[in-house]
């Protein structure tokens, strides 16, 4: 009896000693649990920030972007206003032009016909 007596002891040591060791594991695991619930909590903490963030810059750039296209429409209609006013005043340069050389014959003709009078 002794002999078995001293198997069951062993094999009582041998499995405290594995309880020991799966309860070490098992603690271990639950530390790496644990630090990975942290960096989980980290990360969607970052996650919420950046994505307020972005939507802050997504409304801003929103603004600017209509902003330019009111620019764009005022600077083409500005440019087109002043192509009317140039070819207005080539117009009124042209028939200035000719109008003034109408009265430079007319006013030779007058000149010439006072002479011969």
């Amino acid at each position: 009896m002794t002999q078995q007596g001293a198997a069951l002891q062993s094999y009582n040591n041998e499995l405290v000693k594995c309880i020991e060791d799966l309860c070490a594991k098992r603690e271990e695991l639950s530390k790496q649990i644990r630090q990975e619930e942290e960096e989980k909590t980290k990360l969607q903490n970052d996650i919420r920030i950046l994505t307020e963030k972005l939507a802050r810059v997504n409304e801003n750039l929103a603004r600017k972007m209509a902003s330019r296209n009111e620019f764009d429409k005022t600077i083409a209609e500005t440019e087109a206003a002043y192509m009317k006013i140039l070819e207005s005043s080539q117009t009124l340069l042209n028939v200035l032009k000719k109008e003034a050389g109408n009265l430079s014959k007319a006013t030779e003709a007058k000149s010439t016909t006072a002479k011969e009078s």
